[in-house]
Parts: C-alpha cells; structure tokens; sequence
C-alpha cells in the first residue's frame, strides 16, 4: 500500500550525500513527483529519436515488471515522436522494481529459466521488440473490438542510466479497475462462469461480467495472432490479471465500454515446476504443447504474419514495423543462452555467442555495472568477458571486485575508503542517508527522525538491526508517538467510542470520507450515510460494531494464556516439544471455527436481541458472530435491511482494505478483491434472499419436532454402542478425543437432518432444535457413560464431563444447521 512520505525530507538527504563528495554515484531505487530527467527515446513507428525532457507528477506504483509514474513531457528536441505533444502527460514505466527484495526474486526466476539477466531490464532491443508487439495488438484490437483504444498506445523506449534500466513512454489511461458491485444473486452469477443457461432478469454483476468477457475474447485474440505468452497478462484465472484491464473514466455507463488493456510486461518467469496461481497450470500445459518450457514474452511471429496478411488492410502501413519486429525478436532471443529454447544451437552456433557476448556487455553497461573504457575492453575479448561473468557469480565478493576493475568511479571510491579516514567518514554518511531515503519512503521513520539519525550514526546503528523487521514493528519499537499512537487506538480508542456518540458520528463521517477518497462509496450513498448518522438504530449497530472491535485481541490473549499454563505445568518438556506444543496451541486458535473472541462477540450479540426482545433485527449477526473472522462483518450484514447504503460501504471498506494485504494476489482490482467482496457481502444477500424464499414456501407447511426425539435416540444409541466396544476390547470408556470422527460427525450430520425436517417452523426454532438435539445428547450420553463406568467416577468427574459435552455437542449440531440453511438452494432456479 502506498505510504505517505515528505519529499523535501528525501531530497534534503540527497543534498546529505552530495555534501559528502563522495566519487561515486548515490544509489536511487525509484524517483519522488517533482524530478525532472532528460532520455534519448525513440519512437516506434517510425522509429525517429529526440530528446525528451519530462517532469514526475505520480509515483503510480511498482511490481516485479517495473515501476511506473504519470509524467509530463516538458519538451521535446529532435525528430517528431509519434503521439508525443510537450505539455501532455504520459505514462513512463522502467522495467526495474522499486524493492530489491521483488529485484531479487524477479531475476532468480527469470535466471533460472533463460540462465541470463532480465533481458526488459538490459536489453534495449528486447524492450523495443515488446513495444512493437504491443502496437500490433493494439491495432487487432482496432479490428476485434472496433476501437483501437481497447489497448493502451505505447509512443516510445529509452534507457534510464539513474536506475540501470530500460523505460517506455505510453499513453497516460485515465481509469480505474471495477466498483464492487451488489449483487444479491450470485448462484445465478455462477450458472454464467459455468456457461449454463440463466434469467437475464437476475443476473447482477454487470461490470464485472464485461471484463471477464473482454479479457477472455482479448486473450483469444492474442492467441489467433501468435502472442500466447503475451495473453498470460489477461489470463483470468491467474488471479492477478484483472488491474491490466482498467475502464477508462471518459466512457460512458456502459459496463462493456471503455475497457482498455493497459499492461503487456510480464514481471515473473512462468517456469514449468512453478506454477504460482491457478490459471498457471492450464498456461504450463499449453505452453509444452507448443514445445515452450519456459514462458515470459515470447511470440509466434508466423502466425503473427499469417494473421496480418489475412488483415492487410489493417495492416498495410506496418511492413516495415514486421520486419523491425523480426530483426528485434531474433536478436532479443539469441542474447540469452535459453537451454529449452535454443538447445543444441550452444554447441555449434557461433553467431549466437556473439550476440550473447554482445547483449552480456551492453546489460552490464546499462546497470552502471562498467563504465565505457571497460565496456570497450569486454566488447573487444570474449575471454575477458568470460572471466567478468565469472567473477560476477562469487556471491556478494563478486559484485565488489567487479565494481573495481570494471568501474572507475567506484574503483576510486573503494581505493579512497581504505587510503583516507576521512573520505570514510563521509563514505559512511553517505550510505547512511541513502539508507534513510529508503526507510523514510517505507515509512519505517518519520520526516524528524529521519533527520535526527543522518546527523547521528550510534542512533543510526541502533536501527540498523530492526530494518530486517516488518515496518510497522520496527516503527512501533523506535518511534514514540507511534507506539504511543497504536496503543491508544488499540486500547483507549475503542473504550471512548463506546461510551461517546459524538465520537462514534466522527468515526463514521470519517470512514465515509475515506470511502469516497478509495471510490467505494458514491456521493449519493455518502450523502444518505451522513443523514442517517442520528437515527437509534445507527447509533445501536455503531455499539456493537465497537464492542466487536473490542474482541479482537481476546482470542490472541487467551492462546498465550493457555500456551503459557501449558509451559508451566509442563516443566520436564523437552525443548522441541514445548516448542511444537506451544506452535500447535497458537496455531489452533487461529483455525478453529469458533473461538474465544468470536464466541464473547456471539454472546453479546445474543444478550442484545434477549435485552431488546428483538430476533428480526439480528437475525443475521447473532448466528454470524459467533464465527471467526466473518463475525467482525456481522452487523454491518444486518444493516443491509434497514440501511442498504451503510451496509454496502462497511462491507467494502472492511473486508476488501483487510485482502489488500495479501501480497499480489491483494492487489486492488484483482479477482481475490472481488471473491473477498462478495463472501462477506453479496454472498449473505444471496442466502438471506434464498431464506425469504424458502420462509415464504414453510409458511404453506405445518412445524414439525417429533422427528427430534428419534434423532436423539439414534444418536444416544451411537454412542453408547461405541463406550460399549471400547469397554470389551480395551478394558475403558474412551474420551471424545479417542472417538473424534463420532464426535464430529454424529452432531453435525444430525443437526443438519433436523433443521431440514423441521417443516414450517421459523428459523430459529428450527436451529433452536438443533441446539437443544446437541445439549440433550451431550447430557444422555454423559449419563450412559456415568451408569457404565459408576464406580470410577467422581461427581465432579460427571458434572464437568456433562457441561463438556453438552457444550460441544450444542456448537457442532448447531452449525451442521446453521450450514445447513446456508446450503439450501434457490427454488426458483431449477
């Protein structure tokens, strides 16, 4: 997620470094809005240069493929570029990550695969070859969809000698991904994933279905011109793929217009061992059948000619772009070894080594890896170049001997640190502000500390070991306020809401500012929020919503607790099993269904509907809030009733903030955003629309309870067959552990059974019944155990052996019914 930094701090420690003199360049891994760059680019078709000054406006964002910023073009020198006008602005992505950690993982997979450097990153013609690609889909998709606007234009490549690294200038999309849209149909929505006939009267989810519809017929399209491994950035199943496709602000209301494929650079190597989402395995798949082991960007420029010809009219000014294409891509492939695609050509093939030499030199260079001298010297012997790769390969010792002989600057550099003590100093204050940067811009220090630690290198060194620390607990532990911050929201924050309306308003004024800041919330919806803010029940559900909030450190506390009573009544525990006990013990709680803070949420639920004599009201939060996780969106899934607005933003700003955490995959706009979306919002709609229905269709029916009283015969009959057969093979009555699967499955399935034979009883009598099924059972089968074990039980032993059974024979009858009425299916729907 994006942190909010000061760049006047950033800069002013550039102006540290500068101070220091030191002969060798800062380190930079991303710019801030402001900084202004002069590249030499050239444009694409036709392929004219110019010099081209621009200004950063937006530091957009960074993956594996690059980063990118919305800059404006300040001026232009030199031949016409294609569609760049001085005082537009544009997109500009470098082909490098801002995170040397996503740098670093990027290059081993794409090392692994090509067994060479990320060839976007130092390879101008590989990055002139993806661009061209990129127009000639741009123009099929002029065919295919009618509009060339369906693909964003790319007007030109550069090398960024700042960052090492290849860049592109493209067409700025003015856009966003989807709005999370309410849908209260979603079994209909799943017959249409599964391309079963639906009523088009409640299908709902209409943005999202035109983007699946576009992505799929533009990764068709891709794949009838030959760019396969291209179509892995639209690929829907991948998960990951949906924020490349953005709706263009300027289109119109309609769901399907305005779509726009805006993203074409891959970031990570699909290799055949690692799929890492699930549309990779249909992708490894295809890929062998099409004898391509490793996949990133490769495409079939036969059938790229074959489609063109079939197109000519299309494609008639673009010729000379194929044949450009042609020359790029077979340079850009001969510059890697690529065992699985080049094979036995490394054995004789001459002119590939060369070019492999060639492209290896000229990587180096645009890395500032060498200056021009040695690049001249590489250039001119493979032996040498052979040994500089070589060198390269000596983990961390090689990236310094390098910089020596290959790199005046850095040479001077290293020589003045071992000859001069005060250059040191200043080599050392150097590092220590760029290290700074880096922190400030994670937010891992403030503006003020930032300053305080440049001018400070003991404070500096005492921070120095936290940085491998997540940010927030190196800041919690370093920073005052913060720590003082946290501690205050987490524990004083929560008291005050309760019990001062006034600030439970303000709370909810400012969620739904944030709301319209994330565009989750139109103005209309924010403007029926605000004057809802005073009515009883607002004030009543923001209670709860507080007291929920409340529960949240109960289950992590009571796990310590337990894990501590564990450790302390178990002293002759060796090391290793206190540590896997204590591991399971916080594990389980993070697992179980039902847990300490989930169930405090449940029974105050449940003392609120008694206290108020009201179940309609919290129908759905008194059984959702015994459930962990999906309990925190209890009430604002109640609200959906009385207040359908507050309830869709409260939804969406809970559940889908809370996924943005998940690495990739919690990307926003991306498919686990929308699954998220619609478990903990549209999927309650659906089910409780399915209860109204069934609600409607039980009142033409009688209750019925009798069949309650055979279940628990049965079930009683169960398990006292089982402490029967433990009694005559082993010689003892066994514990609920020793008869899990009985456990599990005598309550669950019972307690299903019940709720659905019920009849025309309400809903919660019918859970009711499974409840008091579970109790009944727990108590008669505690009591069967008692009559065949009487002489070796205590009182206590029964009394504490009933209240444990009772218990957990209620909970899982209860949820076999609770289950149950989720998984009816909608009668209308045949």
């Amino acid at each position: 997620m994006a942190v909010d930094y000061s760049v006047d701090t950033c800069k002013e420690l550039s102006r540290k470094f500068a101070a220091a003199g030191l002969g060798r360049p800062m380190r930079t891994d991303r710019f801030d809005a402001g900084d202004e760059f002069v590249y030499e680019v050239t444009g694409i078709n036709p392929s004219n240069t110019a010099a081209a000054r621009v200004r950063i406006e937006k530091f957009v964002g960074g993956g594996f493929a690059g980063q990118v910023y919305r800059v404006k073009l300040l001026e232009l020198t030199g031949e016409t570029i294609e569609n760049l006008t001085v005082g537009s602005c544009y997109a500009m992505k470098i082909l490098i990550p801002p995170s040397r950690r996503s740098l670093l993982f990027r290059n081993i997979l794409y090392a692994i695969g090509f067994q060479g450097p990320f060839q976007l990153q130092v390879n101008p013609t590989a990055a002139r070859a993806g661009a061209i690609w990129q127009k000639f889909i741009r123009r099929a998709a002029s065919i295919r969809f009618g509009r060339e606007d369906a693909v964003a234009d790319i007007h030109a490549t550069f090398v960024d000698s700042t960052l090492g690294s290849c860049g592109e200038l493209s067409e700025w999309v003015d856009g966003r991904t989807w709005l999370l849209e309410v849908d209260e149909n979603l079994d209909t929505l799943k017959k249409w994933q599964k391309s079963k006939s639906t009523d088009p009267q409640r299908l709902g989810s209409p943005e999202y279905r035109a983007k699946h519809d576009f992505m799929a017929e533009f990764v068709e399209l891709m794949g009838d011109m030959g760019a396969y491994e291209f179509a892995r950035q639209y690929e829907w199943s991948t998960c990951k793929s949906q924020p490349n496709c953005l709706k263009r602000s300027d289109a119109d209301d309609d769901p399907a217009a305005g779509l726009t494929a805006v993203d074409f650079r891959a970031g990570l190597a699909l290799l055949p061992f690692l799929p890492m989402s699930p549309g990779d395995f249909k992708l490894i798949r295809k890929g062998l059948a099409r004898g391509s082991l490793v996949q990133f960007d490769r495409g079939d420029l036969d059938k790229l000619k074959v489609f063109t010809q079939a197109n000519f009219e299309h494609f008639d000014d673009m010729s000379d772009l194929f044949d450009e294409l042609k020359s790029s891509e077979e340079f850009y492939r001969n510059s890697l070894p690529d065992i699985t695609h080049n094979g036995l050509r490394l054995f004789y093939d001459g002119k590939l080594w060369n070019t492999i030499f060639k492209s290896a030199v000229t990587g180096w260079k645009i890395r500032n890896i060498i200056d021009e001298p040695a690049e001249k010297k590489l250039s001119s012997c493979k032996v040498l170049s052979t040994l500089f790769f070589i060198v390269g390969l000596i983990p961390f010792l090689g990236k310094f001997l390098r910089k020596i002989f290959a790199n005046a600057d850095w040479r001077k550099h290293y020589f003045a640190i071992v000859s001069s003590a005060d250059y040191f100093s200043r080599a050392v204050k150097g590092r220590v502000a760029e290290k700074l940067i880096v922190w400030h811009r994670a937010g891992r220090v403030t503006s003020d500390n930032a300053k305080k630690l440049a001018d400070s290198l003991p404070i500096f060194t005492c921070h120095l070991p936290l940085s491998i620390l997540p940010v927030g607990m190196h800041k919690f532990i370093t920073d005052n306020t913060f720590r003082k911050e946290k501690l205050h929201f987490f524990f004083i924050r929560p008291a005050k809401l309760y019990f001062n309306s006034h600030l439970r308003e303000q709370w909810l004024k400012d969620m739904v500012s944030q709301g319209r800041g994330k565009h989750i919330l139109t103005d209309d919806d924010a403007e029926t929020i605000l004057a809802q803010v005073n009515e009883p029940y607002i004030q009543k559900y923001l209670v709860s919503l507080v007291v929920h909030l409340m529960t949240l450190p109960i289950t992590q506390i009571v796990s310590v607790i337990h894990m501590s009573i564990w450790n302390y009544t178990h002293p002759e525990a060796p090391p290793a099993e206190r540590a896997a006990v204590s591991t399971f013990i916080l594990v389980i709680y993070q697992l179980i269904p039902i847990s300490p803070g989930s169930f405090c949420r449940g029974l105050y639920t449940t003392c609120l509907a008694i206290h108020d004599r009201n179940f309609k009201d919290y129908n759905i939060a008194l059984f959702l809030s015994y459930f962990k996780y999906i309990g925190y969106l209890a009430f604002p899934i109640q609200m959906a009733n009385h207040y359908p607005a507050l309830a869709r933003f409260m939804a969406g700003h809970w559940a889908t903030d809370a996924v943005h955490f998940v690495p990739v995959f919690g990307e926003r706009g991306a498919l686990l955003e929308h699954w998220v979306f619609c478990l903990f919002y549209n999927w309650p709609l659906t089910i409780r629309r399915r209860m109204r229905r069934w609600a409607e269709i039980r009142t033409e029916l009688k209750p019925r309870y009798r069949h309650i009283i055979w279940y628990i015969l049965a079930a009683t009959a169960i398990f006292a067959a089982a402490d029967l057969i433990n009694l005559s093979n082993f010689g003892q009555l066994p514990v609920l552990a020793d008869i899990w699967i009985l456990v599990a499955v005598v309550p669950f399935v019972s307690g299903w059974r019940i709720t659905l034979n019920c009849g025309g009883a309400v809903l919660y009598k019918r859970i009711a019944s499974a409840t008091i099924f579970g109790l009944t059972i727990g108590l008669l089968y505690q009591a069967v155990s008692s009559i065949l074990a009487w002489e070796a039980v205590t009182t206590g032993q029964i009394a504490v052996g009933a209240i444990w059974r009772a218990f957990a024979f209620a909970v899982i009858s209860t949820i076999g019914a609770l289950i149950a009425e989720l998984k009816l299916a909608d009668p209308d729907i045949k």
